[in-house]
């Protein structure tokens, strides 16, 4: 019987042991799926704020993007709403100081937009045929802020055609009569049409062209039923510029619109970085939830965003060194150059890659010095040394910080290439710009591009340029303080 009794009891001990190792590799098990710890945990202030610098400068374009779409697709009451996602609105006008959704606007071509949904289908746009001689064009901008792809003057031609706009799920073949297939890595996307505009009495014509552009669902296209709609978006209000600077709830916005942007594999690290202060990840960024330490950290890596491009600004755009040509394109010529990104957000969103458009800005006069509506200046093109371009050139206005157009008497915002029949010219053929607050006189009010009272900046835009503008053969003028 004792004999019995300790083997019982081994037996039983076995079982214990075979029972609290089951429960030991369950509880092992559980724990390798279980969710990560809260990012405050996870990383320590010094790696969050390096992480939200690196985070601000990549998603800044995004977040400023949204707040445009915010106000032109989804907020009614919003003065510069366009209209609903997944139709063509237009404008028959150009861009005056009113129009603020859009920093540094062109004022020279009337613009129409779409902004596009692409999560439950494609879309179709037609574009008519345009007379040669007028430009236009629709510029295809994702959600990071790259151009994928042009119709236009340039791309495609006057004769129209119809192009399908298809999201980054979208496994199908191209229609019969659709001229491209356009894809998008983001399923919001935006189209923006220019068309040019010869002066205030070709309105009506413009008008009639923009009638033209149409935009379908590619099931009504097909004339086949629609299929099941992609689930209402619940926006979430965006923030102003001024806030997008410095308040925590920007990686809101960017965790918001990172949903309808699915991770393109380069970025497959990137995105796990910002994991670890929670964008990207179930639940999302909270800024509230943020202990006193991590949100200064947060905020302190926004600032270290700031002032990286304040110093890059000051370096390489205000010298000339750097420009548009370098900051806006396609997702392959910027190579992830998140800091060009940004600029170019930052200078002018939705600016057109360089076969398309350039923008030679001035922020200083030739001696370096701010330009500011306090001096006066000339902005002389000699003889024979007109903007060489394909389509126009124009010369716009702007007041800093905000980047928007100039209000004034004259209701003027540029010099361009179809006003030079209005300008006096020079006795050698060139032109002289006068740059100024007040009026330079009567006798050359016609040659007047008024400025504000205070801190300036002067944006060419050279559309469809010739190649010796994007070689740098041609050089922009410097204004030259009088």
């Amino acid at each position: 019987m004792p004999r019995l009794h300790r083997l019982g009891a081994l037996v039983a001990a076995l079982l214990l042991l075979v029972a609290c190792s089951s429960r030991d590799t369950a509880n092992d098990a559980e724990s390798s799926t279980a969710a990560p710890p809260p990012a405050d945990a996870a990383v320590t202030p010094d790696e969050a704020r390096a992480i939200a610098k690196e985070a601000y400068i990549y998603g800044f374009p995004m977040v400023d993007n949204y707040r445009v779409q915010y106000s032109y697709f989804v907020d009614r009451e919003d003065p510069e709403y366009k209209g609903g996602w997944n139709d063509v609105h237009s404008t028959a006008r150009v861009y005056t100081p009113a129009d603020t959704a859009i920093q540094t606007p062109n004022s020279d071509t009337p613009y129409s937009a779409v902004g596009a949904d692409l999560r439950a289908e494609p879309l179709v746009l037609t574009v008519p045929p345009i007379q040669q001689d007028r430009y236009y064009s629709l510029q295809f901008v994702d959600g990071y802020t790259y151009n994928v792809a042009y119709v236009g003057s340039r791309t495609t031609g006057n004769g129209g055609g119809k192009y399908l706009l298809a999201g980054p799920n979208w496994q199908g073949e191209k229609p019969e009569g659709i001229n491209e297939v356009i894809r998008s890595d983001t399923d919001l996307a935006f189209v923006l049409y220019r068309t040019q505009l010869f002066g205030p009495s070709d309105l009506g014509e413009v008008e009639k062209i923009q009638a033209g552009y149409q935009v379908a669902p590619l099931s009504v296209y097909l004339n086949q039923p629609s299929p099941a709609p992609a689930p209402a978006i619940d926006f979430v209000p965006p923030l102003t510029p001024d806030q997008q600077r410095t308040s925590p709830q920007f990686f809101e916005i960017l965790d918001f619109a990172m949903r309808f942007a699915p991770t393109l594999p380069e970025e497959e690290e990137l995105r796990a970085r910002f994991a670890e202060i929670g964008l990207g990840v179930e639940g999302g960024f909270d800024a509230d939830a943020l202990t006193p330490e991590m949100r200064t950290a947060i905020e302190g890596g926004m600032a270290d965003a700031w002032a990286e491009f304040n110093g890059f600004k000051k370096d390489k755009v205000d010298t000339g060194v750097l420009g548009s040509a370098q900051f806006f394109g396609t997702r392959e010529d910027l190579r992830g150059n998140y800091l060009y990104r940004m600029a170019g957000a930052v200078l002018g969103i939705y600016g057109n890659t360089a076969a398309e458009a350039i923008y030679p800005g001035a922020f200083n006069d030739s001696a370096g010095t701010p330009l500011t509506g306090a001096d006066r200046y000339v902005y002389r093109f000699p003889s024979g040394q007109l903007p060489p371009v394909n389509a126009f050139w124009s010369l716009t206005m702007y007041q800093l910080p905000a980047s928007q157009l100039v209000e004034n008497p004259m209701q003027r915002y540029l010099i361009n290439s179809a006003m030079l029949p209005s300008l006096v010219a020079d006795p050698d053929g060139g032109y002289t710009v006068y740059i100024q607050h007040e009026s330079p006189g009567i006798e050359k009010e016609s040659n007047w591009l008024p400025a504000p009272e205070g801190p300036f900046a002067l944006v060419m835009r050279l559309y469809w340029p010739k190649p010796d503008a994007l070689n740098g053969t041609w050089k922009a003028p410097q204004p030259e303080k009088v």
